[in-house]
C-alpha cells in the first residue's frame, strides 16, 4: 500500500487579500497559492497595485484585509524567506562598490559583524552565487561600470543569498535590450525548475516570459484575473477586465494586445495601459 504524499506548502498564500489607498480599491478578494517551482507573471497598468503587492509580501505594507504567507508563516519585514530583485536603478558613475561587495550585502549585510571563520564562508558563499548566475567573470567590477544584464545578474545573486522560498521580481527586464532580457528570464526559469524557488515576476511585457510562465495574474481597475496565459489573455477576458473593448491577437509566437474598434472609449480610462492604446506589443 502506498503511504499518500503529504501536499507541499506553498511558497506564497494570499487569502481574502484586499489592498485600498484611500477610497481607490487596487485589488480586492485575492486568493493566490503559489507552489514551490510556480513562475507567476504579474501584468496590470502602472497604478493597478503590482509593485504594492510586493511590498505587502514583503512585509513592508499592511493589506486593507486579507493574510499572507511565505512558506507557511505569517510574512514578516526582512524575512529571509523571500528574496527581492528591485526596478534597475542608476547608479552613480563614482559609486566604488563592486559587484561581489553588492552580493556580499545579500550575504551578511542582516548581521552585525561575523568573526573570521564567519568571513571566510561568506566568500566562498559568494562566490557560489557570482558563479550560479554566471557572473564570476566580473565579480571584482564596479556595479557602476556594468551593462544591464551584468547588474540585473548580481541583483539576482544578490536576492538568492538567504537561499529563499519565493523570489519577487519588480520589472527586472526593464531598460534591457532582447538578449539581456532573455538571458534573465532563462537564468530564472532555471533556478526555479532546479532549486523549487517559486517566481513572481511583474513586467509589462508578457512575451519576455510567454514560455517560462505557468499563471497570469492580471490587475486592473481594482479587480483581477488569474489563469494560465491562454485562458487570462483573452479579447472578452480583458475587455471584461477593463470594462472597455480590447482585442487580443496571437501572432508568431508573441501576444499583442490593443484597443478595439472604438479606441475613443478606452482612452477615457485611465487605466488601460498605454500598451492596450498604442497597439504596442505587451
Amino acid at each position: 500500500m502506498t503511504t499518500p504524499t503529504a501536499p507541499l506548502t506553498p511558497a506564497l498564500e494570499l487569502a481574502g487579500a484586499s489592498l485600498a489607498h484611500g477610497h481607490r480599491v487596487l485589488w480586492r478578494d485575492l486568493d493566490l497559492r503559489v507552489a514551490p517551482g510556480e513562475f507567476i507573471a504579474v501584468l496590470g497598468a502602472n497604478g493597478s497595485g503590482k509593485t504594492s503587492m510586493l511590498r505587502a509580501i514583503l512585509g513592508e505594507q499592511e493589506l486593507t484585509s486579507g493574510t499572507v504567507r511565505v512558506a507557511g508563516r505569517v510574512v514578516r519585514r526582512g524575512s529571509r524567506q523571500v528574496g527581492y530583485v528591485p526596478q534597475r536603478i542608476a547608479i552613480d558613475p563614482v559609486t566604488p562598490i563592486r559587484a561581489r561587495d553588492l552580493v556580499r550585502l545579500g550575504v551578511d549585510g542582516h548581521r552585525w559583524g561575523t568573526g573570521i571563520v564567519g568571513v571566510a564562508r561568506a566568500r566562498r558563499r559568494v562566490q557560489e552565487l557570482l558563479e550560479s548566475v554566471g557572473a564570476s567573470a566580473f565579480g571584482d567590477a564596479p556595479v557602476s561600470q556594468l551593462s544591464g544584464g551584468e547588474l540585473q545578474r548580481v541583483r539576482i545573486a544578490e536576492a538568492l543569498a538567504g537561499d529563499p522560498a519565493l523570489l519577487l521580481c519588480d520589472e527586472p527586464l526593464a531598460a534591457l535590450d532582447l538578449a539581456q532580457a532573455q538571458t534573465v528570464v532563462s537564468l530564472l526559469d532555471a533556478r526555479r525548475r532546479e532549486r523549487g524557488t517559486a517566481l513572481l515576476f511583474v513586467t509589462h511585457d508578457i512575451n519576455a516570459v510567454l514560455g517560462a510562465a505557468d499563471r497570469v495574474l492580471y490587475l486592473a481597475s481594482g479587480r483581477f484575473r488569474l489563469g494560465a496565459p491562454d485562458e487570462v489573455l483573452t479579447s472578452a477576458g480583458l475587455s471584461e477586465l477593463y470594462g472597455a473593448p480590447v482585442d487580443v491577437f496571437h501572432t508568431q509566437g508573441r501576444v499583442i494586445v490593443v484597443a478595439a474598434t472604438d479606441p475613443g472609449a478606452a482612452q477615457h480610462d485611465p487605466h488601460i495601459p498605454e500598451h492596450v492604446l498604442t497597439g504596442e506589443p505587451s
